[in-house]
């Protein structure tokens, strides 16, 4: 579910986690490993990397940034390896931008994983802010929402966009402000129950949100701002778009069986008792297709009930 707690402008005093004293009323500085997929960004990788190390050199806590380098064929491996102060992990193909996260995720050394982009679009000088926010507002996940004042996002890409948040709100019960935003903090040990069934492609953010939401997990929206991207978006519009319906179907099936397949049963259902009205006033006779119809509708509420039982056991 999600929250409305306090925003990043209005907090109490913050401590050094690792700082001794009496801390009551204050809140630590939590620890955090930072997660960056990278995928030929020759042209935006240094300068994003140099700004978020001058961004974070002044948080008092303790930090680490993961660069994976998924299998990219320009000079972006190369130029990673020259940037100091960052771990980077190398891909030997291109295995996707899910992949990459969950590749960051496992080799992150504290309990707290932020992730962002590495081709300037995010204002990543609100990490500090947001990763405070996470302890500020009890939330599992806090999510920069691109709902800010200067948000520059493809036309084509809202229609689309605007469907699936509508399904995906469907699903989780829930207000989603940004389904798939690329700048969030999260807890490990949560990203880690997920992990085998969050998909090795951009629906990595998409099925995160599904999957906490559908299971009660506190999520907190944070506006912030989106900016254009440096270089050229890996994105397909058309492709993507199908890929994250099937990955919020699937994310559905897997969470809320209930709330996907008892309106296929229900619509099932009401075509059976149409049929039966024709074939008691119209046709004189019980036809296949009315006992089709029941058998589906009757087979598919047993399916829900079965996958909503499992579902709550595991």
């Amino acid at each position: 579910m999600s929250s409305n707690p306090p925003s990043i402008a209005n907090h109490p005093a913050l401590v050094d986690q690792n700082e001794p004293g009496d801390r009551s009323g204050e809140i630590a500085y939590p620890a955090f490993s930072l997660v960056l997929p990278i995928f030929n960004e020759e042209l935006g990788v240094a300068p994003t990397i140099e700004h978020l190390q001058a961004t974070l050199s002044a948080y008092p806590g303790v930090y680490e940034i993961i660069a994976v380098n998924d299998g990219s064929s320009d000079r972006t491996g190369e130029i990673l390896h020259q940037l100091p102060g960052i771990r980077v992990i190398d891909h030997n193909i291109n295995r996707g931008y899910g992949a990459a996260l969950k590749t960051g995720i496992r080799h992150a050394k504290y309990s707290l994983i932020v992730i962002t982009d590495a081709d300037g679009t995010y204002p990543n000088e609100q990490i500090p802010a947001l990763v405070n926010l996470i302890q500020l507002a009890e939330a599992d996940m806090v999510v920069g929402s691109r709902t800010g004042e200067n948000v520059q996002y493809s036309n084509l890409r809202k229609i689309p966009k605007w469907f699936l948040v509508r399904f995906a709100e469907w699903i989780t019960k829930t207000k989603i402000p940004d389904l798939n935003s690329g700048l969030r903090i999260f807890r490990k040990e949560i990203a880690n129950r997920f992990l085998n069934i969050l998909p090795n492609t951009f629906s990595f953010t998409t099925t995160i949100t599904v999957a906490m939401l559908t299971n009660g997990y506190t999520v907190h929206y944070e506006p912030i701002d989106y900016h254009p991207r440096q270089g050229r978006s890996k994105i397909k519009p058309i492709r993507d778009t199908l890929r994250f319906v099937q990955i919020i179907l699937r994310t559905g099936l897997y969470f809320a069986p209930m709330r996907i397949l008892m309106p296929v049963s229900a619509a099932f259902a009401i075509g059976f008792c149409v049929s039966l009205a024709q074939d008691i006033f119209v046709r004189n006779d019980l036809t296949e297709a009315t006992l089709i119809l029941l058998l589906a509708a009757t087979q598919t509420a047993i399916l829900a009930l079965l996958a909503d039982m499992i579902d709550k056991r595991l």
